[in-house]
């Protein structure tokens, strides 16, 4: 059963369950600045889950497009994976444990006709929090799973939050039992032999964490998540998804071009073409810094990887050819978006070519001062400043110092490189800080005032200007827009002026659900249309602003203090960046 299949029999299944479908959000998150991608499929969902109505109703389905990049070092191995997708079902205070583990077990036993006997499955054993799960312990039961087949674990395996706050409970995971011997009697689905593989996982979830501990949600929901590239595995029979159709035509053209034999290089270039193919056909961009640098590096790691395996670079457009083919039927716009996707890549693949004759130069340098000194051996400092500065590769420091009769002392450098590795994950969890609901009081008023920022710059720029992305935090907002000129300091003041102006008014901040397509012809703007289910919510701020969006809003403007703008620069080629404070 191949990928498509498998989307196609859950969401059809949900379907018959009495679920709408909604689409999958872009990757780049559109009012979440916690995150540098959505990374699961409940992240676009959060404002629903605390208690906002959600236009398509009370069960959701869909699959949701996911990068994950606090792994990208262990890429190349038999599992690890950044982008993937995820299938999943919702309840918003409909639904709970027992309806929700029977459709389960139906749809694995049923639709995917996984045996029974396959299925082991984990509960939460609680705590001083929360008492044990035995509501989802007998709906198990009740299913048909026996009791040597119910596990019981603590909060670090059956317990779901994302980040240190927001909405959270205990869940209940599904493993499938791959055949293979248990490496001990004690084996079970906690062990990571790899005889027990996690299949899906429904959270429960009932509680909302913040710095005070935990309390109630105002609904119970259920939130599930089963991974597509793994099931897809598992149902094909093979031992990774590399061996899969996602992965195995790019596999099969790497093997033919290669001239060195290297298995993990091949897994390696496989999934960060995919990746970045599937972050720039959602608007990502290589850059410096957050989304666009870690779009650099995968497309870099990528790149020193096909050079490791011999391949002659130019092939380059050949690889992106198979990988988009390979999967176009699950993203059909890759198609049409082809060429764009190519020309981001391939330009980005240039530039590094160009960083790694830079460091080529460096290297001889290096290489140099160490013959001038007497010495032959290369230090790991200089081994480690060439990797993180010039991305040059230890192997290739390796490979040109032997050239050179010199050797390279690599005794330090894991340790250099762990280092590296931890702050580059902190990094990227810094984002994740705070969790998926950054709602709060501040946020939220952060959010309402986008609305009016973009409105009065469409009064004072002109009707071109429109919203390219935000990001919010309980300090300040950042706002980038359409616009080809810096704004004057006179057009500031103007935009300023008319933000307060309508403050100050105590303007009602109203919603209505509608169609989309009666959205668009009501005037509505929103960011990604096509991104959006059928049915919206239109939010309206007395006579100045209409915006199809998802919240969280004020319900009055006069509530939001006094605007003021910091900060108007460049963000990339014909976008402008606003950085405001309310005060």
């Amino acid at each position: 059963m191949n990928a498509l299949e498998i989307r196609n029999k859950y969401l059809n299944y949900f379907k018959r369950k009495g679920h709408s479908i909604i689409p999958s959000a872009p990757l780049i998150p559109e009012n979440d600045p916690s995150v540098l991608f959505n990374t699961a499929g409940m992240q676009p969902l959060v404002p629903y889950l605390l208690g906002q109505k959600h236009p398509s109703g009370t069960r959701l389905a869909d699959y949701q497009k996911c990068v994950r990049t606090v792994d990208i070092d262990e890429v190349g191995d038999n599992r690890h994976l950044t982008y993937f997708e995820m299938l999943g079902n919702w309840s918003l205070g409909d639904y709970f444990k027992e309806e929700s583990i029977a459709m389960s077990y139906e749809f694995l036993t049923k639709e995917l006709e996984i045996p029974a006997e396959k299925i082991s499955v984990t509960c939460f054993a609680g705590d001083s929090d929360c008492s044990r799960d035995d509501e989802a312990y007998n709906a198990w039961k009740k299913a048909g799973i026996p009791d040597e087949r119910i596990y019981f674990y603590g909060k670090d395996d059956n317990w779901w939050i994302a980040g240190e706050e927001g909405p959270c409970g205990p869940d209940t995971e599904m493993f499938y039992d791959t055949g293979k011997e248990k490496c001990s009697p004690d084996c079970q689905p906690s062990c990571d032999c790899g005889k027990y593989v996690e299949i899906w996982n429904n959270v429960f979830m009932e509680f909302y964490k913040d710095k005070n501990g935990y309390s109630k949600l105002s609904q119970r929901n259920v939130d599930t998540g089963l991974g597509l590239e793994r099931m897809t595995m598992l149902l094909e029979g093979k031992e990774t998804p590399f061996e899969t159709e996602l992965f195995y035509p790019v596999m099969e053209k790497l093997i033919e071009l290669q001239k060195v034999d290297d298995i993990k290089s091949r897994r390696i270039v496989a999934e960060h073409l995919r990746s970045s193919i599937m972050i720039v056909n959602d608007g990502g961009r290589p850059s410096n810094v957050d989304r666009g640098y870690i779009l650099r590096r995968l497309i870099r790691r990528m790149t020193r990887h096909l050079n490791k395996l011999q391949i002659d670079l130019n092939k380059l457009d050949v690889f992106l050819d198979v990988s988009i083919d390979s999967i176009k039927e699950l993203y059909p716009e890759l198609v049409n978006n082809r060429e764009y996707i190519k020309n981001v890549i391939i330009e980005e693949k240039n530039k590094f070519v160009k960083t790694l004759e830079h460091g080529e130069k460096e290297f001889e340098k290096v290489a140099n001062k160490t013959k001038n000194s007497g010495n032959k051996v290369i230090d790991t400092q200089s081994v480690f400043n060439l990797y993180e500065t010039y991305g040059f590769p230890p192997e290739m420091t390796e490979e040109l110092a032997k050239e050179q009769g010199l050797e390279v002392d690599m005794s330090d450098f894991q340790k250099l490189f762990k280092e590296h590795q931890e702050k580059s994950r902190k990094g990227v969890e810094q984002k994740f800080k705070g969790g998926l609901a950054s709602t709060g009081e501040k946020e939220t008023k952060y959010h309402t005032a986008t609305h009016l920022l973009n409105a009065a710059l469409k009064r004072v720029l002109g009707d071109h200007v429109h919203q390219k992305g935000s990001n919010i935090t309980e300090e300040r907002m950042r706002f980038d827009f359409s616009h080809g000129a810096k704004m004057t300091d006179e057009e500031k003041k103007q935009v300023e002026d008319l933000v307060n102006e309508w403050i100050e008014q105590g303007l009602e901040v109203s919603f209505i659900e509608m169609s989309k397509d009666e959205a668009i012809k009501s005037g509505a703007e929103c960011m990604f249309i096509e991104k959006y289910p059928e049915r919206v919510t239109v939010y309206t701020i007395g006579d100045v602003s209409k915006e199809l969006c998802g919240g969280p809003h004020v319900k009055n403007t006069s509530e939001l203090g006094h605007f003021k703008i910091k900060k108007e620069e460049a963000s990339s080629a014909g976008v402008r960046r606003i950085k405001a404070i309310l005060e």
